[in-house]
């Protein structure tokens, strides 16, 4: 398959359809799902879901008693499944069927010329408007049988599963309707057993607020299954006698919205989206405890197999992913998110106060990000306990590229805040060590390498260690998830180390977002939020090496690559070990067009970029070597600090446990092999 290809990448396309209801029109109801088949067959979709009842209409009452009407929905199955040979899309349609004694609600399962199964709905709604009870018979308990519809046979029962031979994770369950709003639904049995894409068939008539009741089911069922869910629900067309039909389309994946339909939509309509297959994979197979109720059930279900075939070139993308995979761009949740996290520092810092006794922290502050937002937590932590902002010894500690701006910034903020602040020049001692390790800088040679910029980020250290030695107090650490993940710190003594570091579990691309709402939510006072407002605007520089006048300062990104790339290379590597392939795959969805897709809520637009395949792999391979086989070392020392994002963090005590001297081929070699140059 080709790199461009989303079934090459773990992708399956779903698609939930309504159709214009024929009351008790068979044959016009055929011709009407398999226009929309065709339709999906066009777009790549794996799987298509109909609405419950669909060939016959699911308001028709006595009539689906009548051997004429049960006649045509065995001929339009027939023309359905005949039609079917030239599709790609495994199609699941509702009708009601003949078997045994009685007639059952089922889901008929066709695929390219083939009756795959058929499943019997299995829990009758017999209550107000419903009167299922009268027409059809439970399908509960049903298994092992086979149904024949006219010359058609098929598997029949509640113990079906349909997996795709050449589509690794894509294993189909099938309930109908009532059947996701009991309290042990079937979906969960099928999601145990196997099933990765849960669809459930509906007819479900509209009354006022039902329609979020079944988004709450239908999200809560994919979070709790780990699983996609596919719903459809019957729309216009249907008996108006005594009920009214929205047509609700939605698609769910591990508890999250990935699209859904316009209701009420006259003339039918195909929702469309892109299931990670892999995602769930990864999600069961960490979360250990869904094998284990696994192996608490004692179901048996058959597996009946079928070849997808799908394309192996480019079908395009049907699916939102974030450029900022821990910054929401919808603004309530982004909003949300901040209050969490600026809240979660702070009750970490104040726990550990409070654990401790002690009353005041020392911190070091450059005017960059990170230590700006750690000095605001560390604000917010002594005014919930109570003491006084003088109980923050805040320290701002030039060296030999510490640039106007930041500096001047640093003392504002320190002095806004009411720290008890102070300049602490490292210059005089950072020279003396060179020249006693006999460095050539110490001999007055313009020489600046890596001992060179340690030399001042240890310093630095150093001194905050030893004053809060002499005031009683602990090191607060600014390092943010970014640079734990990267290695971008100095070890031991230097910015890797702290008595407590805030930032620990903050990702680069969010802290600017956290200022952001700090200052939009009015935590400080206005001359502190003027002085936030200019360090947002900085560019990110650690200042350690000097530059001549007019010179670009030192560029962070410029040595480990676009934090924007980088941060979204670590969600998915950190929260769902995703194959560099793959991450390389989505990172091109989400940034190749700089005019698509929504960005995080006042994002500076100077500062929306695009970045094309080869920068993406470029940047790719240095997060790789870097995370894999350089920095873990660091990582297995961190000091103590708070989990904010559900991203994870990389405490060795939490969420990322690795060896220190591990390699990185693996990773490089999948790269290497599937990513094009």
């Amino acid at each position: 398959m080709t790199f461009y290809s989303i079934y090459a990448h773990g992708f399956a396309r779903v698609a939930t359809c309504v159709t214009t209801s024929h009351v008790a029109d068979p044959s016009a109801n055929a011709k009407a799902i398999l226009a929309a088949a065709n339709a999906c067959h066009e777009q790549s979709a794996a799987v298509a879901v109909f609405p419950e009842l669909c060939l016959s209409g699911y308001a028709i009452e006595d009539l689906v008693k009548q051997d004429p009407l049960l006649d045509a929905v065995e001929r339009g199955l027939a023309a359905i499944v005949e039609a079917s040979a030239a599709l790609m899309t495994v199609l699941i349609v509702g009708a009601p069927l003949r078997f045994g004694h009685r007639i059952y609600n089922c889901a008929v399962v066709i695929h390219r010329g083939n009756l795959l199964g058929v499943v019997p709905k299995s829990y009758l709604p017999t209550y107000r408007e419903f009167y299922e009870g009268r027409h059809f018979a439970s399908g509960a308990g049903i298994a092992g049988e086979v149904i024949a519809i006219g010359d058609l046979r098929a598997p029949f029962g509640v113990d079906l599963l349909f997996a795709a031979e050449d589509v690794p994770g894509l294993t189909i369950g099938v309930e109908i309707c009532e059947d996701m709003w009991i309290p042990v639904t079937p979906a969960s049995e099928l999601a145990l057993a196997g099933a990765s894409v849960l669809i459930n068939l509906s007819g479900s008539p509209i009354t006022i607020g039902r329609a979020r009741s079944r988004a709450l089911l239908c999200q809560s069922t994919s979070a709790r299954c780990l699983a996609a869910y596919v719903y459809s629900a019957a729309g216009a067309g249907e008996s108006t006698t005594d009920l009214a039909w929205d047509g609700q389309t939605s698609i769910y994946e591990n508890g999250v919205l990935l699209a859904e339909g316009e209701r009420f939509r006259q003339g039918g309509q195909i929702t469309f989206a892109d299931v990670d297959l892999d995602l769930l994979r990864q999600e069961r197979a960490l979360m250990g405890t869904f094998d284990d109720n696994r192996r608490q059930r004692g179901a048996f279900f058959r597996k009946v197999t079928f070849a997808l075939k799908p394309p192996a070139s480019d079908v395009g993308f049907l699916r939102k992913v974030e450029r900022f995979p821990f910054v929401p761009s919808d603004e309530s949740l982004l909003e949300q998110d901040c209050y969490e996290a600026y809240n979660i520092q702070v009750a970490g810092l104040v726990q550990r106060m409070r654990a401790t006794g002690t009353k005041r922290v020392v911190i070091g502050v450059s005017g960059g990000l990170d230590s700006t937002h750690a000095l605001i937590v560390a604000a917010k932590a002594v005014d919930l306990l109570g003491l006084p902002r003088e109980n923050i010894l805040a320290y701002t500690m030039p060296g030999f590229a510490t640039g106007s701006e930041s500096k001047s910034n640093a003392l504002a903020l320190m002095k806004a805040l009411q720290t008890n602040w102070q300049e602490l020049d490292i210059r005089t001692t950072a020279t003396q060590m060179l020249k006693d390790i006999g460095h050539p800088f110490g001999k007055g040679e313009k020489v600046y390498d890596i001992t060179f910029e340690n030399v001042q980020a240890g310093l630095r250290t150093d001194y905050l260690f030893r004053l809060a030695n002499h005031h009683g107090g602990i090191v607060i650490g600014t390092g943010d998830l970014s640079e734990l993940a990267l290695g971008w710190c100095t070890y031991g003594v230097g910015d890797q180390m702290a008595h407590y570091n805030v930032n620990a579990g903050v990702p680069k691309t969010l802290i600017q977002h956290l200022i952001r709402w700090v200052i939009a939510s009015q935590q400080f006072s206005d001359d502190v939020n003027r002085t936030l407002a200019s360090i947002l605007s900085a560019e990110i520089s650690p200042e350690l090496v000097p530059v001549k006048p007019g010179e670009k300062p030192q560029s962070t990104e410029a040595s480990v690559g676009p934090y924007e790339l980088q941060d979204f290379n670590l969600f998915y590597t950190l929260r769902f070990g995703m194959r560099p392939s793959k991450i390389a795959f989505m990172a091109l969805q989400a940034w190749k067009d700089v005019a698509k897709g929504e960005w995080p809520p006042a994002f500076p637009n100077d500062r929306r970029k695009a970045y094309d395949l080869p920068e993406i792999r470029r940047w790719l391979e240095v997060f790789l070597r870097r995370f894999f086989a350089f920095s873990q070392f660091k990582r297995s020392a961190m000091p103590n600090g708070p989990k904010v994002s559900a991203g994870g963090s990389l405490s060795p005590r939490g969420d990322w446990r690795a060896p220190s001297d591990s390699s990185a081929a693996a990773w490089l070699e999948d790269l290497e092999r599937n990513v094009p140059n």
